[in-house]
């Protein structure tokens, strides 16, 4: 495949149009799969007769690498080609998903979690290098990023439903066809759909770098498990201080080990451009609040309503529609807008949302009390993903699509377990549980307001309307 194929007029070939799906199919799998066992760790737990210890070993198997490997897996795409290390990527991912269906006990299915995070970290910055190259003019890549940004919190919210309904009717392990089944088509269609890695760029690709990908895929994975365990035991425990501790140690030597490398794995310049951080800081609070909403609903639904598990997912449904419906419209907004406005749109909607969900008490009922908040909350984040993704990835050249790819997976990964750990702590604060729930939907809508107030100066750049042409190599 060549590179004319991918061009910049607003009817792309079939060709081009399908290898996005393709692309976006996968990148909405890889976010899917973190979400898929949240619904049966109960029956698994029954299963394979697992403590608590155990339950939490296994929530965070698959999260724990993927986030903390993405910035290396984008280094690895941006030095040995992005196409390349797709298809090394996607085949651990479908083999450790196969493994993790088969496999007959806890430690297995553990194992293959962990592989599965490792496949998803070498291949999800590798799909964002491919989609760079597929969508090689300015305009037609801003276009494509704008809709690449509502799929991985559709992947999520379909991954709490679709493992809901499986694990009602079905075994848990039939959750896993899916990952392995997407895994063989996107191997099955790459060759002809997907553009190759040039050769002729082998001059300009940078070093490895593997001593800040040590140190950073260490610090991450350490911080996040501190964060994570902050669940289980309070935060003056060892077990969260201390991986907490050590985590940030190892980052705070990961930046200075980038200020001297020869290539660094994070370019020190990268982050502080104010498009790129605002649209990554974006992108961290909108999956902060959507896992919020599917954790907190999840628990309210079943314990203080009692409904069933399926019932809670077919909950989610409207949600999930709403963001669909929103992700169809979003990408001409912000062509016709620009992402800085839709991404403050996006975050005053959802703040509006959260707002409303934060009145909820113990008689509160689901049509008139939670879908219209949920409704909301959908509209404004599938906004915000979308004008995020763009701002996250303005001006970044093609040598560089592997390390944008990686930096805004590492934002949209680290959401979740930050903002979360945030606004349950917020929740541990109230003496009634729903009260609790409460006020981490009232601090989320805060959240958001403040960002939107963080990101309004970006409406009067010009550098921040809209997708920008790639800069010159002297730039």
């Amino acid at each position: 495949m060549t590179a004319n194929r991918s061009s910049g007029d607003a009817e792309a070939p079939s060709s081009t149009r399908l290898g996005f799906t393709i692309l976006a199919a996968v990148q909405g799998t890889l976010i899917f799969t973190i979400a898929l066992i949240m619904v049966p760790l109960p029956k698994i737990a029954v299963e394979f007769m697992l403590t608590s210890a155990d339950l939490l070993l296994l929530q965070v198997a698959y999260g724990l690498p993927f986030s903390g490997l993405l910035l290396f897996g984008g280094r690895l795409a941006d030095r040995y080609g992005g196409r390349r290390m797709f298809v090394l990527g996607l085949g651990l991912f479908g083999a450790a998903s196969l493994a993790a269906a088969a496999a007959p006990g806890f430690g297995v299915l553990v194992a293959a979690r962990f592989a599965q995070g490792v496949g998803g970290a070498l291949t999800a910055p590798a799909a964002m290098a491919v989609l760079r190259a597929l969508f090689s003019q300015p305009a037609a890549y801003g276009r494509a990023m704008a809709a690449w940004g509502g799929v991985s919190v559709l992947g999520a919210i379909l991954g709490f439903v679709v493992s809901g309904i499986l694990t009602t009717w079905l075994s848990w392990r039939w959750m896993f066809a899916i990952p392995v089944l997407v895994a063989l088509a996107g191997l099955a269609l790459t060759r002809g759909l997907l553009p190759a890695d040039r050769k002729d760029a082998s001059a300009g690709r940078p070093g490895l770098d593997p001593i800040g990908g040590l140190l950073a895929t260490a610090g991450i994975v350490l911080a996040s498990y501190g964060l994570i365990a902050s669940g289980e035991h309070p935060w003056s425990a060892a077990a969260v201080w201390g991986p907490l501790a050590a985590g940030a140690a190892l980052l705070a030597a990961f930046l200075g080990v980038e200020r001297v490398v020869r290539d660094p794995l994070l370019p020190p310049g990268f982050l502080p451009e104010s498009c790129r951080m605002t649209g990554l800081l974006g992108m961290l609070l909108a999956a902060a609040g959507s896992v919020l909403i599917e954790f907190v609903l999840s628990l309210y639904l079943q314990q203080a309503r009692g409904w069933t598990p399926l019932a809670t997912a077919l909950a989610f449904l409207p949600f999930a529609v709403a963001l669909m419906a929103t992700n169809r419209i979003a990408p001409p907004l912000v062509g016709r807008l620009g992402p800085a406005r839709v991404t403050v749109a996006g975050l005053l909607i959802a703040a509006a949302g959260l707002g409303l969900l934060a009145g909820l008490d113990r008689g509160t009922g689901y049509a008139a009390g939670l879908l219209p908040g949920m409704v909301f909350l959908a509209a404004g984040l599938s906004l915000m993903f979308s004008g995020s993704a763009v701002l996250s990835t303005m001006h970044v050249p093609q040598r560089q699509a592997g390390l944008a790819g990686g930096v805004m997976n590492t934002a949209m990964e680290l959401g979740p377990t930050v903002g979360l750990t945030a606004l349950m702590s917020v929740a541990a604060t109230r003496p009634d549980a729903v009260d609790g729930y409460a006020w981490a939907f009232g601090a989320g809508g805060v959240a958001f307001l403040v960002m939107a107030l963080v990101a309004a100066p970006l409406l009067f750049r010009a550098a921040c309307a809209a997708p920008q042409p790639e800069p010159t190599p002297s730039c």
